[in-house]
């Protein structure tokens, strides 16, 4: 079982959104809010995270984009706009690899296809056994400072529900992930944003992506660090909700 939670309807084409590694599907409940008032929209947990079931030893972020890709189709969610922030975006970009037909568009918020220090940060993540520890440890890195203490107890209480094993899977699936090729290879309308004082995947690596990716534009966020779907929500979803307007007028299905 894939947890999700979902808000909205009507006949345009839903809009996915996929967590980063140090959260769950509840990072996005300002993102269904907003969405939810014109079309579906769902926020789903990988296998171990959330309301799912736990994750297999030796679970990758192909194994987390198929079971996104079948909880869609149980949702009878046959296409989608796709938005995956940090290991989310990993996650887009593999399951947009798998099943091309079936992503309308990406939007690729604060990620990459290869991190220069991937290996260093994931050998940190092995070590991770306290989350609660780790979140208060890494949340002011996470956030644009003075970071907002409602939004900054929220990243540490989310963090902290986090089964370690589950979150050393994560880690392995966004920090060793190298999807250069298959950037290149993405035919899909894609979007990528990133918070101006993002010091966890800085600008520079959005700006790689966009190099990577035919037709891809780029959009900053000013003043937002790692998570600016919940830093700028206003924004996020501006950003968001215009590329998504725009993808429509240029196809009758979006």
């Amino acid at each position: 079982m894939i947890g999700f939670d979902e808000a909205g309807g009507g006949d345009g084409v839903p809009i996915v959104f996929l967590h980063g590694v140090g959260s769950d599907k509840s990072v996005w409940r300002p993102q269904l809010a907003h969405f939810g008032t014109g079309r579906r929209a769902i926020a789903f947990d990988y296998p171990g995270y959330g309301d799912s079931d736990p994750a297999p030893a030796g679970t990758t972020r192909d194994d987390y984009a198929e079971a996104i890709h079948s909880a869609m189709h149980a949702l009878d969610v046959e296409r989608a706009h796709v938005c995956g922030l940090s290991l989310g975006g990993v996650v887009a970009v593999a399951l947009c690899h798998a099943v091309p037909n079936h992503c309308a568009s990406l939007i690729l918020a604060d990620t990459f296809a290869v991190h220069p220090d991937g290996h260093t940060i994931y050998d940190r993540s092995l070590a991770a056994t306290d989350l609660r520890a780790m979140a208060e440890a890494r949340v002011d890195v996470l956030l644009a400072q003075p970071a907002d203490p409602v939004v900054r107890s929220e990243v540490v209480e989310t963090m902290a529900r986090i089964d370690p094993a589950a979150y050393r899977i994560g880690a392995e699936a966004v920090w060793l992930a190298d999807q250069r090729d298959r950037a290149a290879a993405i035919r899909v309308p894609t979007l990528v944003i990133c918070g101006t004082e993002d010091k966890v995947t800085p600008p520079a690596l959005s700006r790689e992506l966009v190099q990577i990716i035919p037709g891809a534009r780029y959009e900053p966020i000013e003043g937002a660090g790692h998570l600016g779907n919940i830093e700028r929500p206003d924004a996020f979803n501006a950003l968001v909700g215009a590329f998504i307007r725009d993808v429509a007028g240029a196809s009758p299905r979006g």
